[in-house]
């Protein structure tokens, strides 16, 4: 399997190529390009997180820890004393990094159920849940953060199988096969209750139709073929004219930054329209 620091180099190439596109599709107010960048980034080292003592786990668990606790806090600030509110927001801490983490870890089983596809696209699913109902993020916003989220989780599952094929000796480890699959058939409880967990979370996910219309618009993705190479200089300094056609100039409106605002609009965050946001 590959090693932890090539799996966040990979992801994080692989991630910060698709903000690259993301940006230049002009499609999402800038403050979000980052959380779904990062989402990237964790999607391709979240199957390691049922290795007990991987820096994935640990650093999965404690950012988990934090947003509860915080959570916790915020939600019952006008009820208890500081006091009262020192313990709850501790015992929340506590109880997530090392209790929820030890229990998680006698149940799972490495290149178990979270490596699987299933386990791929449930993460994508609670990536929508997360930045549509906790982070208020526009239902497009939420489900482009779980499109992050499912490449960078692929990307780890390739990997680990590109590394249990040894080339110089010409045949496969005994580890190939055991990532990239689509569900692990030695625990059907597991995988049973994987596809619970991926059934609930698509249910509480915002709609993706916003998502889906805005990846399949023509418009976006001839904007993104005009964008692909310079018109005239390369960085404005080399003049290269026969790599790129002379293109007509368009008419309409200049494109506006951020077709898909960083909040949902009032009224709810599924069947509302992206509205572009202010330059």
């Amino acid at each position: 399997m590959a090693n932890f620091t090539t799996h966040i180099a990979v992801g994080t190439v692989v991630s910060g190529s698709l903000a690259t596109l993301t940006l230049a599709a002009d499609v999402i107010a800038p403050e979000n390009l980052i959380p779904i960048t990062l989402a990237g980034v964790l999607g391709s080292v979240l199957p390691d997180i049922d290795l007990k003592e991987s820096r994935p786990s640990r650093a999965l668990f404690g950012g988990l820890a934090l947003f509860f606790s915080f959570a916790v806090l915020f939600t019952v600030a006008d009820r208890y004393s500081i006091a009262e509110l020192w313990l709850l927001w501790l015992g929340t801490l506590v109880l997530v990094r090392y209790g929820l983490h030890a229990i998680f870890h006698n149940l799972a089983v490495h290149r178990g159920t979270w490596h699987s596809l299933i386990a791929a696209l449930f993460s994508a699913a609670a990536t929508a849940v997360v930045f549509g109902n906790v982070m208020d993020r526009h239902a497009g916003v939420a489900w482009l953060a779980a499109g992050f989220m499912l490449i960078g989780f692929l990307v780890h599952l390739t990997l680990d199988e590109i590394y249990a094929v040894d080339i110089e000796d010409k045949r496969l480890k005994t580890s190939f096969g055991t990532a990239l699959k689509l569900a692990d058939r030695r625990y059907p409880y597991a995988t049973g209750g994987m596809l619970a967990a991926l059934a609930l979370a698509i249910w509480l996910a915002p709609s993706p139709a916003t998502f889906v219309a805005g990846l399949s618009s023509r418009d976006m993705w001839a904007g993104l073929n005009e964008q692909l190479l310079p018109k005239e200089r390369w960085f404005g300094l080399v003049k290269l004219p026969s790599l790129v056609a002379e293109t007509p100039p368009q008419e309409g409106s200049p494109i506006t930054t951020g077709t898909i605002p960083s909040a949902a609009p009032e009224g709810g965050k599924q069947d509302a329209p992206p509205a572009a946001a202010s330059q």
